[in-house]
């Protein structure tokens, strides 16, 4: 069974395009599925709406979220995803530009691995690509597969 899918969750085209670019320039191979809003991001991790008939034993080996987005916002993401069997162990990293001390509490509280302020310059947004493909993808050890 492969788990070498990134899943980010990205409403903002540009920071879509830079988190792309940032992991390839890192030689990050993994597919990214991309997901818009909260709602298209659940649909994909449960096989619903638009992806019904997805399976949904693969799951992505990391989730990048966004904080602010439409439709559902980063930590209702977080809270279904904790709330549910099938991904309460899904690693999810918060990837936002939000510095709000309330938005950390809220994104550890509901059970975040991790929460990182996306660098406005380029070369640091890279930096901290590569630093995260290289814990979350070769470092990390993943909760076991369920079956």
């Amino acid at each position: 069974m492969k788990n070498n899918v990134i899943m980010l969750v990205e409403d903002n085209p540009d920071d879509e395009a830079l988190t792309v670019r940032a992991l390839k320039k890192n030689k990050i191979v993994n597919e990214v599925v991309v997901a818009r809003d909260g709602v298209e991001a659940l649909e994909y991790l449960f096989g619903e709406g638009a992806y019904a008939g997805r399976d949904t034993k693969e799951m992505p080996q990391v989730v990048l979220l966004d904080l602010k987005l439409p439709k559902l916002d980063g930590l209702g993401v977080l809270r279904r995803l904790r709330a549910d069997a099938r991904t309460k162990l899904l690693p999810v990293v918060i990837l936002t530009s939000s510095n709000e001390e309330q938005d950390r509490i809220n994104s550890y509280g509901l059970g975040a691995n991790s929460y990182v302020r996306k660098p406005v310059d380029f070369d640091q947004f890279v930096a901290a690509a590569a630093q995260l493909g290289l814990y979350w993808l070769v470092l990390n050890e993943p909760p076991p597969r369920r079956a």
